[in-house]
Parts: C-alpha cells; structure tokens; sequence
C-alpha cells in the first residue's frame, strides 16, 4: 500500500512538472504545435526540478518532424484528450502558399462536380498505328502550307465530333430533373497554363468544322489560353470536354466532368506495344501504336451501355483512318 502511493504520488508529480511548471512562451509552443499532454510527459525537462524549457520543447517537434511517416510512434490517446494533429509541423521546414483566385475557382468546381454528377468511368484501347503513319507523312507538308504544326488532337477532335453526331444523348446537360439536349457541339479542350492552372477553351459549332478547321482552332485556342488571351465567351457554353493526360505521359485518367455538361474524354500517351495481329495466314505478332481512352460519364443519365458504345465508335472512327487522306 506504501508502496503503491509512493509510485501514485510520483506519477502525479512527473504530471504536474510537464504541465503546471511551464513559462508562458513553453504554453505557446504547446498551443501552437497541438502537443498532447500525453507527449509532454515522455519530454525530460532540463530545466529546475525537470522543468520542460524552450529548447525542450524545440528538440522535441525536430526530432518529431525527422521520422519517416511509416516509423513515426503511435500513441493512444486518451477520450478526454484533444487528438494529435498529424499534419502538424515545424514551420521552418514547411512553406505556406496561398492558394490563387484560380486555383479556388478550379477546387469549388471539382468538388461541386464530384457532389453533383454520379461519376462512372469506362476504357478502351484504341489501335493509332493509322494515324501516327499518316500524320508522320504529312506533317512537314503541312507546315510549310499552313505555317503551322498538326498535333494529334484535332485528328481524334474529329472522330469525337462524329461519335457525337451518332450517339446525341451524349452532348446534354442536366437542369433540376429535365435533360438538355444541344443542337451544337460546343467541344472544351483543357488546357494547362505555365502558372500550372487549368483552362477550358472552347471550339464553338465544332460540327461544322473540317478537319484543316479543327487544327487552325486547337492552335489558336491553345497559344492565346498559355498567354491569358483569351475572350470570356471562349471559355464558356461547352457541351462535351475533352483532356490530353497523355501529354505530361500518363497512360489514362479518370477525369472529373465539367460541369454542366454530362462526360469528358481522356487522351492516353500514345505508345508502341506487341499486339496480337490476324492476317490470312494466322495470328502474328506486330508492333502498333496504342493509345487508352477514358470516358467520365454522369450515371444519373447516361447508362453503361451508352458510355461504352459512344466510347467504342470513336475507337473505330479512329481506327478506320485513310492514310490516304489528302488535306
């Protein structure tokens, strides 16, 4: 019974030694770091008396802020005890950035968009051997005609216009519980900026454009957005998005739908794989240019049979290319 006292009574002296004895500036740091009580008491104070002391108190969070997340100890916290703020620390070695006004615009409208659509996304692999072969071919002539370069998007913008056309429900937005179905394909490509943000330029009455069209469109849209250029009505009224993750060489995405329209394309890196080929002869093996796409669609109204057919006619509006195509 002694005995047990003794170790009581130095338990609570151990206890009133970390929180009771400390200067104002020690409480500060305390407040400041959310350091729990129960981290105090495994603090060895080298003040009087095992007084916890300023340089304590700083030895500690440095040492704290050394381990790697998978080693740093774990603690259980009492129910009566503010919880750790794991996120917590030294400010000498973290720097703040303050969000700019249109990377908050951009945060607002993802998460509105992941709260309001019902996000469903499909794949599929597409075979672009056609149209590397093609655009190689033509490139260079193209340029000293046009005085401009052609990328492949335009080329797939084409094959997404036409895939449109044949599945319309596609090109709607959602207004309370009525479907808004668009006689124009307003096409967005998102565009990153030098500053790192993203913009959504929009190529207005795409369907009415050719393919020379489309690429003098991307082009133009494209520079201006990179050197802020652009007109308000250029960024706005889209009906169908489409996203290159392939250009920073990501093999597929899963985007997150502009709202207000109800799917947005991603474009994979285009690269060269073993591909299964049927010939007359058998099975071989051959090298092709393949590329994933990724559609996003709103399950609210668009189903997975619609998704994945819009998806598979533009795999084969892409596959069916004439690499006899004059421009």
């Amino acid at each position: 019974k002694e005995a047990f006292s003794k170790d009581k009574k130095q338990k609570l002296h151990q206890s009133d030694k970390n929180t009771s004895f400390l200067s104002p500036l020690v409480k500060n740091i305390i407040r400041k770091e959310n350091i729990a009580n129960s981290e105090l008491l495994q603090i060895n104070g080298s003040g009087n008396n095992g007084r916890i002391t300023k340089k304590d108190i700083l030895n500690y969070l440095n040492t704290k802020s050394n381990y790697p997340p998978q080693q740093a100890p774990t603690q259980k916290v009492p129910h009566n005890e503010t919880p750790i703020n794991i996120h917590s620390t030294n400010q000498n070695n973290t720097e703040v950035i303050e969000m700019d006004r249109m990377r908050k615009i951009i945060a607002k409208h993802m998460l509105a968009s992941k709260s309001i659509s019902a996000h469903v996304t499909s794949f599929v692999e597409v075979d672009m051997t056609k149209i590397v072969q093609w655009r190689n071919q033509i490139k260079d002539k193209f340029f000293k005609r046009e005085g401009q370069k052609i990328t492949y998007t335009p080329i797939i913008f084409e094959a997404v216009i036409k895939a449109i056309i044949d599945f319309p429900l596609i090109n709607i937005s959602v207004k309370e519980e009525s479907i808004l179905k668009h006689k124009n394909i307003h096409l967005g490509m998102a565009t990153a900026l030098p500053s790192g943000n993203l913009i959504v330029p929009v190529i207005q009455h795409a369907q009415e454009k050719n393919l020379l069209g489309l690429t003098k469109s991307v082009n133009d849209l494209a520079q201006r957005a990179r050197n802020n250029k652009l007109q308000p009505d250029e960024i706005s009224n889209g009906t169908f998005t489409v996203t290159n993750v392939g250009s920073f060489g990501s093999i597929m995405g899963t985007p997150i739908i502009n709202q207000p329209q109800v799917a947005i394309l991603a474009l994979g890196k285009i690269q060269k794989k073993p591909s299964v080929l049927e010939t007359e002869f058998g099975d071989v093996i051959g090298i092709r240019s393949k590329m994933f796409l990724s559609l996003s669609y709103d399950h609210r109204v668009v189903d997975g049979a619609l998704g994945g057919q819009f998806l598979q006619r533009i795999a084969h509006y892409l596959e069916s290319f004439d690499i006899n195509r004059e421009l």
